[in-house]
């Protein structure tokens, strides 16, 4: 007869095998550091618990200590903190840039469910955020090269905020063996620029003089601003941003890869 202890100890010794078997099996990752996750940026593999709009994807970036999304529309940033294995998303600012209707739901849809504290668990290059009714599978977006890709603007910035947006502008910036060809979204041209790992220095900026409607002449003032001198620049995924101090605080431009 095998004695009592003994029998105790094979009963929690199974157990314990099989939970590290139901560990191994789940392939669901563990919960990510913010350093581990800053840098980084996703799109969306799977949704399930809502229908994504057709031929729209979530994306989903992260810095330090914050967090960028866009579903579709427009772009949303907050803070954010992980705990306990859940993603903690402050209040979302938002563009206010008007979409289809059902594009802006699904807006609405994506910061409720980032801000109700979803689990948040990293596999490799696969994130997963388990909220009450949704869950969403993303992979890591490969970061795009500055050069040689055309960037399409998606918004400018004053002091962390975006302030306009250039979608509809179709402002756009190439960068090839040191030159740089800029469309404003009213005027085309050009400018030299030299880049290191974290700055690029625009040489002066020859553009085309065409007239245009006044809201895209102060976007193009926007442009030509920023893209002057020396900035900072950092991609996050298909997004890049650009920086650079202003006469009354930080001025910047951000571009999305086409």
């Amino acid at each position: 007869m095998i004695p009592r202890t003994a029998l105790a100890l094979i009963a929690l010794s199974a157990l314990t095998l099989a939970a590290c078997g139901s560990d191994s099996d789940s392939g669901s990752g563990s919960a990510p550091t913010a350093d581990e996750l800053a840098g980084q940026a996703f799109t969306s593999a799977e949704v399930t618990g809502y229908d994504l709009v057709a031929d729209s994807e979530i994306e989903i970036g992260f810095e330090a200590d914050s967090i960028g999304a866009r579903a579709g529309c427009n772009s949303m940033s907050g803070g954010y903190a992980i705990t306990d294995g859940a993603l903690e998303v402050s209040t979302m600012a938002s563009t206010m840039m008007a979409c289809d209707e059902a594009l802006m739901a699904q807006d609405t849809w994506l910061s409720e469910f980032l801000t109700s504290s979803p689990e948040i668990a990293l596999d490799g290059e696969t994130l997963t955020l388990t909220g009450a009714d949704a869950t969403i599978t993303l992979t890591t977006i490969q970061p795009a090269p500055l050069e040689g890709t055309t960037w399409v603007g998606s918004g400018t910035v004053a002091n962390e905020a975006v302030t306009m947006s250039l979608v509809d502008s179709q402002a756009t910036l190439t960068i090839t063996d040191g030159q740089a060809e800029i469309n404003t979204g009213c005027n085309t041209g050009s400018a030299s620029v030299e880049i290191t790992d974290t700055t690029m220095t625009f040489g002066p900026m020859a553009l085309t003089r065409k007239a245009c409607e006044p809201d895209v002449t102060e976007l193009e003032a926007s442009v030509v601003l920023v893209l002057d001198g020396e900035v900072t620049y950092e991609i996050n995924g298909n997004t890049l941003s650009i920086r650079k101090d202003g006469a009354d605080g930080e001025v910047g431009l951000e571009f999305t890869a086409q």
